[in-house]
């Protein structure tokens, strides 16, 4: 019997998404200071971008949390 369970990409993107809105945070903002294009921020929180190591790294440190925040089954504000 299969679970509906999240795909990485799905839970980096739902996470994101929660994280980057709970500092108010635009997409243009986190794109700028994390020195990625505003469409991959939005590719990424749409689960469709495949972005790399760096690039995460770069976010979270935006964001202000530890990169497997972004991958957390249990959202973290």
């Amino acid at each position: 019997m299969a679970r509906n369970v999240r795909s990485a990409r799905e839970t980096l993107a739902y996470n994101m998404r929660l994280l980057r809105a709970s500092r108010r945070v635009s997409q243009s903002v986190l794109a700028e200071q994390a020195g990625v294009i505003q469409a991959m921020v939005s590719a990424i929180e749409s689960g469709k971008a495949n972005p790399t190591l760096a690039s995460l790294e770069r976010i979270a440190q935006v964001l202000d949390v530890e990169m497997d925040a972004l991958f957390a089954r249990e959202a973290r504000k």
